[in-house]
């Protein structure tokens, strides 16, 4: 509540000096109006359902790019924590982030985020998530009252962020129906694989899409794409789920009577 509180001081703070009309709004645009809109079953229209009108609008023209999921990254992605009563203070930064090598430190203020002023958490991420996939993403803050500015150096993949909480993107992300238990220690050391490894084996319950690839009872799951994985079977599925999509091709990493095995599969 008191960031909250702060951020609407900031706002009414901004706003003693009115804006010019034309950086008032936007021409207005009605959810209704997406072509996929119309195409809509569900009745009454929520805020996710416009994300996935855009996305479906997009993807007909052609013009949907696979980085365009990672919407509103966060704020620690460029390094940054940020207060939660006092939204733009800087709680800490990342070593070697991209905040960190323009000099930002703890106890600074945030001020602009890519063109957008900060108060609040969420004015943080929607400035990241109007920021480009790679390159430079202008900041300026406040360091012992002083005004600084620089542009954070941002390569591909910075976006990236956990989404399967968002309702707007359960369409996308896969579910790879693998199921079993975790191997036990001594289990593991048997296979030669470490204890911190990943290593689960399928119980009897093999789906049927991972049966056409050959996925069989009894198989130990080790990782994917040649990862080494480490952590339990959740922490596999989640790990998929955040780093996948539908329609993806992925190679499961198996061992089979102590053998090595690579299994390709499509995500579903």
């Amino acid at each position: 509540m008191r960031g909250l509180r702060y951020a609407l001081e900031q706002a009414l703070e901004a706003h003693r000096v009115p804006p010019k009309p034309a950086e008032r709004l936007n021409k207005p645009f009605r959810a209704e109006d997406f072509a996929a809109a119309k195409r809509f079953k569900g009745g009454c229209i929520h805020c996710h359902n416009v994300n996935e009108f855009q996305r479906a609008d997009l993807k007909s023209e052609g013009k949907w790019r696979r980085e365009d999921i990672w919407v509103y990254p966060l704020p620690e992605n460029v390094g940054l924590t940020l207060d939660v009563d006092v939204g733009n203070l800087v709680k800490s930064v990342q070593a070697d982030s991209p905040a960190a090598k323009v000099g930002v430190k703890p106890g600074d203020y945030v001020k602009m985020l890519n063109g957008n002023p900060v108060a609040s958490f969420a004015d943080a991420s929607y400035g990241l998530h109007k920021s480009p996939i790679k390159g430079e993403i202008p900041i300026a803050w406040l360091h012992e009252g002083k005004e600084q500015t620089a542009k954070l150096v941002v390569g591909e993949g910075w976006r990236k962020t956990n989404l399967t909480w968002r309702p707007s993107m359960l369409d996308i992300l896969p579910s790879l129906p693998l199921s079993g238990d975790d191997l036990k220690p001594e289990e593991k050391k048997a296979l030669g694989i470490a204890e911190n490894r990943l290593g689960f084996r399928q119980d009897k319950f093999v789906h049927s899409t991972l049966k056409v690839v050959g996925v069989m009872k009894d198989d130990v799951v080790i990782g994917v794409d040649g990862k080494e994985m480490m952590g339990t079977m959740d922490d596999f599925l989640g790990y998929v789920r955040r780093n996948y999509l539908v329609g993806d091709q992925i190679f499961l990493n198996l061992m089979r009577e102590g053998k090595r095995l690579d299994v390709m599969l499509k995500l579903r």
